[in-house]
């Protein structure tokens, strides 16, 4: 089995990364709207460290924003 956390709560995520039980990371605009930071900042701080998946909706509606992001 794989534990994945699905939080924008960075100091959560290191958290449970140090103990070694996270596998990877899930989030989506309104867990990065509760934590009340930056939706791309977030993201580059969890991937600097989680080594493994880490899965960000999108937040365009667009096609062409979809991409780009």
């Amino acid at each position: 089995m794989r534990f994945f956390i699905d939080t924008a709560e960075v100091s959560q995520i290191k958290e449970l990364h140090k103990w070694g039980v996270v596998d990877g990371v899930t989030t989506n605009p309104s867990l990065v709207a509760a934590a009340g930071r930056d939706y791309p900042t977030i993201i580059r701080e969890i991937c600097e460290f989680c080594e493994g998946p880490v899965s960000a909706e999108v937040l365009s509606l667009d096609t062409e924003g979809m991409m780009k992001e």
